[in-house]
């Protein structure tokens, strides 16, 4: 399995194990334990806004630097490319 795929396939799973898919969540104590993990989301399943969107789902690559994905605080810096800021610079 090539390390693109196997990044796809950890981040596919952290998402679905972490109920991540979305960024609206159930209360302030939920978002609390979130954070915004950008150059880790597959083409066209980012949560929200990118720079050059306005809707969630709209990634045009997988790891595109401005796109995110809300996941459990601590899970970002373990995965490779993710980073707590936007690098859409």
């Amino acid at each position: 399995m090539s390390k693109k795929y196997m990044l796809q396939a950890v981040v596919a799973g952290l998402v679905l194990a972490a109920g991540a898919h979305t960024p609206a969540f159930a209360d302030e104590d939920e978002m609390m334990m979130m954070e915004k993990c950008y150059g880790v989301a597959m083409a066209g399943k980012n949560d929200c806004a990118t720079a050059g969107s306005s809707c969630a789902g709209t990634a045009k690559n997988d790891a595109q630097k401005d796109a995110f994905l809300a996941l459990p605080k601590g899970t970002c810096e373990r995965l490779v490319g993710g980073s707590l800021e936007s690098m859409d610079g």
